[in-house]
């Protein structure tokens, strides 16, 4: 596994994070407790410092299993922790709330699901536009004023939103999509850098797409993630994506590695990424997924895969 410092906190994370939305199951299909408690446990023993989860990942389940996990292996000091506010999920449907009052409780609730009496990083899951963004980030000042949470940042935001939450508190961490298959936030992510935030990824292997498992056109569920949030999995996107998977190919036969690491490795080496975050339901999948961090792409590779991801994302 590698390591860098994440912006100014002065916390070391794993530049691979474990995402929590598929462990809480809403949308992702249906694994069994054992199988999630040990994903969870399967990450910390591969190095993984650094786990993603949120309240809205299934009604704060997600944040359950991460709880017992971690209070199972005694492990809370060396594991940092982020999960996030002002999103919740609500008989099957994503529900924004930033009100103060709103975040208050959802902070004191993640605390118990997580077995814990501090978080690491707090990030506002959404924008609300419903409530005034000043009342949603002084709520998060406060709680870090108060010592419940011990960085704060946002996910989801525009750099207009994000200037305006600056003048407000200071923004840690910016958290957002990143991949192959999704790049258009780079330059967002690079105005991050430069006020000096640390730089999360979500959706780093495309919901899965850029494993390669899937290579003929299939239909999903409406509240599957698969066609509720993410665009690739139907056309034309579809096509463009298994080109960009060709090349991937010719890579991953040379390299002898799978094409899940050729998409983390692409995103991981970004100089703006500070960590990628990747979901995974199974101790295999991890194990994969962290041999991407014992090795790097080749600046000849890295053009290739540019030239390709451009082409895939082009209209």
């Amino acid at each position: 596994m590698r390591y860098q410092e994440f912006g100014t906190t002065g916390m070391q994370f794993s530049e691979l994070s474990l995402g929590t939305w598929g462990i809480g199951g809403a949308g992702w299909g249906d694994v069994d407790e054992a199988t999630r408690l040990d994903a969870i446990v399967a990450a910390i023993e591969c190095g993984i410092n650094t786990i993603d989860t949120a309240p809205a990942y299934n009604a704060g389940v997600a944040e359950c299993y991460v709880g017992r996990a971690v209070e199972a292996l005694g492990c809370r000091d060396k594991v940092h922790i982020i999960t996030k506010c002002g999103n919740t999920f609500v008989d099957g449907a994503y529900v924004r709330d930033g009100r103060r009052d709103a975040i208050k409780r959802q902070c004191q609730q993640s605390l118990e699901n997580l077995r814990t009496d501090y978080i690491d990083l707090y990030l506002v899951h959404w924008p609300d536009p419903k409530v005034p963004l000043a009342e949603t980030i002084t709520t998060l000042q406060s709680l870090k004023e108060e010592g419940i949470v011990r960085h704060v940042g946002v996910s989801n935001f525009t750099q207009a939103q994000m200037e305006e939450a600056s003048q407000l508190c200071q923004l840690e961490a910016y958290q957002g999509q990143f991949s192959m298959v999704h790049p258009q936030e780079q330059a967002l992510m690079q105005w991050c850098q430069s006020q000096r935030m640390g730089v999360m990824t979500y959706g780093s292997m495309g919901a899965g797409i850029l494993t390669g498992a899937q290579r003929t056109l299939q239909h999903y569920a409406d509240n599957d993630n698969r066609s509720r949030f993410y665009k690739f999995f139907t056309e034309p996107m579809f096509s463009k994506v298994m080109d960009l998977l060709g090349k991937m190919d010719v890579i991953a036969a040379q390299r002898q590695v799978p094409l899940s690491q050729i998409a983390l490795n692409w995103v991981a080496q970004k100089d703006f990424v500070s960590n990628t975050i990747v979901g995974a339901q199974h101790r295999h999948k991890i194990q994969e997924n962290a041999q991407a961090f014992t090795w790097t792409l080749t600046p000849e590779e890295l053009a290739i895969l540019d030239a390709a991801v451009a082409v895939a994302n082009s209209l």
